[in-house]
């Protein structure tokens, strides 16, 4: 850096001091200017209080996000599994039997798609429950009763999944 001789100095603060708004802050913009001083940023002290406050907002704001992310999992698992389970038993009232698999109900137009698992991320995850065999045709195949999800997971609640 090259040293400002004095003449520079003063056309400098001079130039400073023209800018001022008030004749007070022209005084006390060539004062700081010829002593030195000026605002050279933040203090380490500054920076670190900033940091850490930024820091602990963070760490909460993905505490908060994760639970957020699991909550809406679990609604939708619900809503699947009231979804199957309706369309099972609508299959039941019509057909007078349970489904043989759950791509039954979607063949016969009773959903759409098998949704995925929202924990397991697949559609082939989900555990099915046989019925029980029918008393007056018992050389029948016993069909799905109830489904469940494949997941070994446990809910914020502290329940299995598997058990929902």
């Amino acid at each position: 850096m090259v040293p400002l001789e004095p003449i520079s100095v003063v056309r400098s603060a001079t130039a400073l001091a023209k800018r001022a708004r008030s004749p007070e802050g022209s005084r006390y913009v060539l004062l700081k200017f010829a002593l030195g001083e000026s605002n050279r940023g933040f203090t380490l002290i500054e920076l670190l209080v900033v940091v850490s406050l930024i820091v602990i907002l963070a760490t909460m704001g993905m505490g908060l996000y994760k639970t957020g992310v699991i909550h809406a999992r679990e609604a939708v698992l619900k809503e699947d599994l009231f979804q199957l389970r309706d369309a099972i038993d609508q299959y039941y009232a019509d057909k007078g039997q349970y489904p043989s698999a759950l791509d039954a109900l979607v063949s016969e137009g009773y959903v759409r798609k098998v949704p995925k698992d929202p924990f397991t991320d697949s559609t082939d995850s989900w555990q099915t429950v046989p019925s029980d065999p029918d008393p007056n045709n018992p050389t029948a195949a016993a069909g799905i009763y109830d489904v469940k999800s494949g997941s070994d997971g446990t809910a914020l609640d502290g329940t299995k999944y598997s058990d929902w």
